[in-house]
């Protein structure tokens, strides 16, 4: 090791391995991603090891990052926690949070809670992370996630938030240019929407199994937001969070008396974030506005 380790090349290590990326970490860190790379570099010669794997896809973590990225974590979260103790007395939170979610959650759900959230808190940044898959907490994808289903491995603590519920849903163009839907049966003549199987990433999201006959969906995509954008153009049913239904008037529940899902949501975080107060803080007031917005929308559903 030709010089003492700098805390500012640790955490730049941190956040390219967060992130996977350059780009992502410059971002994060609102650093050029230049700068970064020298960082790294640095930092690899003063460890006298490789950290990553450098590649068209990202940055991924060689054995020896992964036993460095253990401590540093260790170090990152004693920083947060010094954080939150010293800021624990002030009215409003800052920082930045960054929260995982599907992308029904991500798009009909965190943009106005997280709003409010921000305008309660001015000086708190709020990145959230839709993907179509589960996030990785204890690689520090994201500080906290939103799940359909609580995990069963890893070092996570989880609270329920609610339950929601889903309905099949067209546009009534669509209904009124196509035979009356009113009954099950009625679904197999009619094209559905629904999610690529093999690219389910979560039981609780299997849903055509329980509305239909027929199992086969002839358009199906990964993505919520693309089957909802299928749904909006008249291109058929789908299964629709009440949630999202006040978003689009377009829309209309259909066999509501026959066909009702329930889910519920989850809030996912490592386990020892539990001793960052800023971070205990922001999961309750967004536990307590989700819960009010999912009541709020189904309502108006």
């Amino acid at each position: 090791m030709n010089e003492r380790l700098r805390w500012d090349d640790l955490r730049v290590f941190f956040y390219v391995a967060q992130g996977a990326s350059l780009t992502a970490a410059a971002k994060t860190m609102r650093m050029d991603p230049a700068t970064l790379s020298r960082r790294i570099a640095r930092l690899e010669e003063n460890m006298n090891a490789g950290l990553f794997v450098k590649s068209p896809q990202g940055y991924n973590l060689t054995d020896a990052g992964q036993r460095l990225l253990t401590h540093v974590d260790q170090m990152e979260l004693a920083v947060r926690s010094a954080q939150g103790e010293v800021q624990d007395q002030a009215d409003t939170l800052t920082g930045s949070i960054r929260i995982g979610a599907p992308d029904g959650a991500a798009n009909f759900l965190l943009p106005q809670v997280c709003t409010e959230i921000c305008d309660e808190n001015p000086g708190l940044d709020i990145q959230i992370l839709a993907l179509p898959r589960v996030l990785n907490l204890s690689k520090r994808e994201a500080d906290m996630a939103i799940t359909v289903s609580p995990p069963k491995t890893g070092r996570l603590s989880v609270q329920k938030i609610t339950d929601y519920t889903l309905h099949l849903a067209a546009t009534r163009d669509y209904l009124r240019e196509h035979t009356p839907i009113l009954d099950k049966s009625d679904l197999k003549d009619h094209r559905l929407i629904g999610y690529i199987n093999d690219l389910i990433f979560d039981d609780e999201l299997d849903y055509m199994g329980e509305i239909a006959e027929t199992t086969h969906a002839p358009l199906t995509s990964n993505s919520f937001s693309v089957q909802m954008n299928w749904v909006r153009r008249g291109a058929g049913v789908c299964i629709v969070h009440d949630f999202a239904i006040p978003t689009f008037p377009e829309l209309q529940r259909i066999l509501t008396e026959q066909i009702s899902l329930t889910r519920s949501f989850y809030l996912v975080r490592h386990s020892d974030d539990h001793r960052v107060e800023r971070q205990n803080r922001v999961a309750q007031q967004l536990i307590t506005k989700i819960r009010r917005e999912i009541r709020r929308l189904q309502a108006a559903a």
